[in-house]
């Protein structure tokens, strides 16, 4: 019989997995748990049993029977959510992010500069992975500058809170996060609709389908606000702890002078990085299912970790060492997979390759200020990053 473990394990060091992520991936890799607030789960540890659950419509975003009424957001399945991504991707062409690139990089670019220009040391977290992910999401969405401000606060708000919590304070605390961001993303809406431009808010106004019409404003309001908290939370985590993984494998500065390196670096970060930054949305087991030979009942919650996947020996050679110039056995799974994977992809990928880009051609020397053990991290229901990032140079 199985131990039924308590989440979270402890970690050597805030880019390392715990060291029990090795032992269930090779001995147990469908593993019982329970969550910080409580709930019975299974934790899925290996690259195959993670796809599966990833790729497989037998295991769904909400528990089975749970109403899809009012839920107008990618965060559903089936039907609802194949006919949702048909219509919002087509606001996600490769044509569309290939030609925000040379803004991205000059946005990157204006913000290195300015940390140069105030000397160090600085915090890089307020002084560029934020402004930076604010700038460029806003600009997507054709947010004004001065409303940036108010949804980086919102999104902090709802990425401070546990939307698995047991108890009632917590999950109402979650509850009146979301919905102030869903206010604020409704506002976005209406001023689009009034003022439309060139942006991707204005683009999925627009966009039609021939069988399913127009996005209704809620399915816009909800979109608007997924966009708004995966564009700039996730964003500032991933170049935060990216930074992080260069600087101490002294990866930096051998990107400066180097456009050829920077798509395998990213790749690698990515890799890495995937599970610490974020994790994909729990999952429900919509029927009984057995998954690497454990029989999960319908109903039960399962629970990816993609820091162990992408970490799974089967798939990645020496996968514990940052080999930019591997030759992966496996894509990694840092963007899930299936009907779920992540529609801003290619966009991230644009985004960290400017910011680091930027940083190696302005700032090579950059160095930690701090030990690694003494930074204060903020982790979120699916995201985390450091809350500052002390370096000098």
């Amino acid at each position: 019989m199985s131990t039924t473990r308590t989440l979270p394990f402890d970690r050597p060091g805030p880019l390392d997995p715990p060291p029990l992520y090795a032992q269930l991936r090779q001995t147990e890799p469908v593993s019982a748990v329970v969550t910080p607030g409580g709930q019975q789960g299974w934790l899925v540890t290996s690259y195959d049993a993670v796809a599966k659950v990833l790729s497989d419509p037998r295991f769904g975003l909400t528990p089975p029977g749970t109403p899809s009424e009012g839920n107008d957001t990618l965060f559903q399945d089936g039907a609802a959510h194949t006919r949702l991504r048909r219509l919002v991707s087509k606001a996600f062409t490769a044509r569309r992010i290939a030609t925000l690139r040379p803004r991205v990089e000059q946005i990157a670019e204006e913000h290195v500069r300015a940390v140069v220009g105030a000397g160090p040391p600085a915090d890089l977290v307020a002084g560029f992975a934020a402004p930076l992910a604010a700038l460029v999401i806003g600009e997507l969405l054709g947010v004004t500058l001065p409303d940036r401000e108010r949804f980086r606060a919102l999104v902090d708000a709802v990425s401070s809170t546990d939307f698995l919590a047991a108890d009632v304070e917590s999950a109402a605390a979650a509850g009146r996060a979301w919905n102030d961001l869903i206010g604020y993303a409704a506002e976005l809406v209406v001023t689009a609709r009034e003022r439309p431009g060139d942006d991707l808010l204005s683009t999925l106004i627009t966009v039609r389908d021939a069988d399913d019409g127009r996005l209704s404003d809620a399915e816009l309001t909800g979109m608007a606000a997924s966009l708004v908290a995966a564009g700039y939370l996730t964003a500032r985590n991933a170049i935060s702890v990216g930074v992080i993984q260069l600087v101490t494998e002294g990866r930096l500065a051998g990107l400066a002078g180097a456009p050829e390196a920077v798509d395998p670096v990213v790749e690698e970060v990515l890799r890495r990085q995937a599970g610490i930054v974020g994790e994909p949305f729990p999952r429900w087991a919509q029927a009984d299912v057995e998954l690497a030979g454990v029989r999960i009942a319908s109903g039960d919650l399962v629970l990816v970790r993609l820091e162990a996947a992408n970490r799974d020996p089967g798939h990645f050679t020496d996968p514990d060492r940052f080999l930019p110039d591997r030759r992966a056995d496996s894509l990694h799974l840092a963007f899930g997979r299936g009907a779920h994977h992540c529609l801003g992809a290619a966009l991230a990928r644009v985004e960290l390759g400017a910011a680091f880009t930027a940083l190696a051609r302005h700032l090579p020397g950059l160095r930690l200020d701090v030990p690694i053990g003494q930074l204060v991290w903020v982790h979120g229901q699916t995201d985390g990053g450091p809350v500052a990032l002390p370096v000098t140079w």
